[in-house]
């Protein structure tokens, strides 16, 4: 799989807080690795959509992710809100994330990532036109 980047991204990544770059770094860790893994992948696209590092491949749905000043203790992955994602996600992991209406999962900085759980969410937001007409999305 290739990644193509967008040299803006780096320079956003350097403009968060310490502490929040880590946290932000490995979710783009688990985006890289989570599409490096699905064979109908191609390539990956890093770019800044909203002023967010977000990820885009040719059959998927945009995943952005974020840190907000104005709540410091907290950043999250982003998903279109008019997709079945995070409805279907909030069904299969009630018990596992914290939501953001239909728009995103939301961590807090000393949260314990469940990646294996996550990498799954972010494998239906990269494969969502191919599952979109799936019953929860093939999960």
């Amino acid at each position: 799989m290739k990644l193509k980047k967008d040299p803006a991204v780096t320079k956003k990544f350097d403009e968060y807080p310490a502490n929040v770059k880590e946290k932000l770094i490995n979710l783009r860790q688990l985006i890289v690795e989570t599409a490096n893994i699905i064979p109908t992948i191609q390539e990956l696209e890093e770019t800044l959509k909203w002023g967010e590092p977000s990820y885009l491949t040719k059959k998927g749905s945009t995943i952005r992710i974020d840190w907000k000043p104005s709540k410091p203790d907290q950043y999250a992955m982003y998903f279109q809100c008019t997709s079945k994602l995070v409805p279907t996600f909030r069904i299969i992991y009630r018990d596992t994330f914290r939501f953001e209406g239909d728009r995103a999962i939301v961590f807090t900085l000393d949260d314990r990532i469940p990646e294996e759980q996550l990498q799954h969410c972010i494998k239906l937001a990269l494969t969502y036109h191919t599952v979109k007409h799936l019953p929860l999305l093939g999960a």
